[in-house]
């Protein structure tokens, strides 16, 4: 047996023991760990057929195991690979041939779809997208891996580019503040992470334009002057948003909470590597009802709701959560869209009546579907005493980035 088809066999024994109830780097991490027969190249090749098993999602499920893996190789190569060129030589000479050309050659054999169309499948439920996403290239971008995007901190920004050119890192200045960079730069030896730069997608990164609109217009207090600003991050993950924040206005009074107490101490961490002093922090479910606790006794200038959603923006980076996603409610069950919506609105109905008289919230998912996006607005628009701002779907598959999308709202001053 060959090495290349050895490394087809391990890569479908390592599917078919996967379940999805984790995210798949740490099961490779744990599997690997415990077969040390793989080196670090074989780790390498062995991770890229899964992953490009999964980039497929729910297209091309009428062939074999081992036949959908060097498919998928195929469709996410857009140059000679050694495997296709020992497994399938026939299909390695055409790596560099368009999507749409690849996808022509197996439609007799995979789908009676028009010629070209069978990558579409990739993300079958097209009906429940939001506005504006072109399908055909969402199905696209998760073939392609993103890119890994640095926001530059105030005033790091000539010594990081420094740096990586020091390194011999390639990047490209999106901004002012946004370097990108290919997927596999290695940093942590090179750059000061969350000191001189911040991990953070572009389109995460685009939301800052509604964090600085919102601060430039909130209401003047009795001088003449804005008065002392307040923000609530209430679902605030790592903290990379709530950081953000602090670069465009360090005097603005931060509260954070969520309701995993690990990701809260992980967050204290990058507060302080990030120079954030002035900030209180609290574990808190926001999905509960009639929730009693001190944070509800302030009111706040600005809110931040980055809510749990399917992460359905997020899948090219994550595409085993494409792979095992299942959209069809049964048995008079809510499907896994419907109970994310549910989750989002209990979420909305506890924090926005903490919203100061003039202030404004924010609510972010990084969804692709409507039900979590514009449906939200309009029951936001409904419900509250707020007024839609502007908002906006930031389509990361143009820029080989997330999907996000972001509302903000305004509370009268009334």
């Amino acid at each position: 047996m060959s090495r290349f088809q050895s490394y087809l066999n391990s890569a479908s024994q390592i599917l078919q023991q996967y379940n999805g109830n984790e995210p798949f780097a740490s099961f490779l991490k744990k599997y690997f760990s415990a077969n040390k027969k793989f080196g670090s190249k074989d780790r390498k090749q062995v991770s890229n057929l899964c992953y490009c098993f999964f980039r497929l999602g729910k297209a091309v499920m009428n062939v074999s195991l081992e036949e959908k893996i060097l498919t998928a190789l195929f469709l996410c190569s857009s140059h000679s690979n050694e495997i296709l060129e020992a497994l399938k030589p026939e299909w390695n000479e055409k790596t560099g041939l368009r999507i749409e050309e690849k996808c022509s050659m197996f439609n007799t054999q995979f789908s009676t779809l028009p010629a070209g169309r069978q990558v579409f499948n990739v993300f079958p439920w097209k009906e429940e997208l939001s506005a504006g996403i072109d399908h055909e290239k969402l199905c696209e971008s998760f073939l392609i891996q993103p890119d890994l995007f640095l926001r530059l901190r105030p005033g790091k920004e000539t010594p990081v580019k420094q740096k990586l050119q020091d390194a011999g890192i390639q990047f490209e200045t999106i901004s002012n503040t946004c370097l990108v960079l290919p997927n596999s730069s290695k940093l942590d030896s090179i750059l000061e992470l969350d000191k001189e730069v911040i991990i953070q997608d572009y389109s995460s990164q685009r939301t800052g334009e509604f964090i600085q609109s919102a601060i430039e217009n909130l209401p003047a207090g009795r001088q003449g002057r804005q008065s002392e600003i307040s923000l609530w991050d209430c679902c605030a993950g790592s903290g990379g948003k709530s950081i953000m924040v602090y670069d465009l206005n360090p005097d603005i009074e931060i509260t954070v909470s969520d309701m995993r107490e690990s990701i809260l101490a992980n967050l204290k961490k990058r507060f302080e590597k990030a120079g954030v002093k002035k900030y209180q922090a609290t574990v808190l479910d926001l999905n509960e009802k009639n929730i009693q606790h001190a944070i509800f006794n302030i009111q706040y200038s600005i809110m931040l709701a980055d809510v749990p959603c399917t992460g359905s923006g997020t899948w090219s980076r994550t595409p085993e959560q494409l792979y095992f996603f299942n959209e069809n409610p049964s048995a008079g069950r809510a499907g896994k869209i419907e109970i994310y919506a549910s989750l989002q609105k209990q979420i909305i109905g506890n924090v926005i009546p903490h919203l100061k008289p003039g202030g404004f919230f924010l609510y972010i998912t990084c969804s692709v579907f409507k039900k979590e996006n514009e449906d939200q607005v309009e029951f936001i628009k409904s419900n509250f005493n707020l007024e839609l701002v502007k908002m906006e779907l930031f389509k990361g598959y143009d820029m080989k980035a997330d999907t996000l999308f972001a509302a903000l709202f305004k509370k009268s001053e009334k």
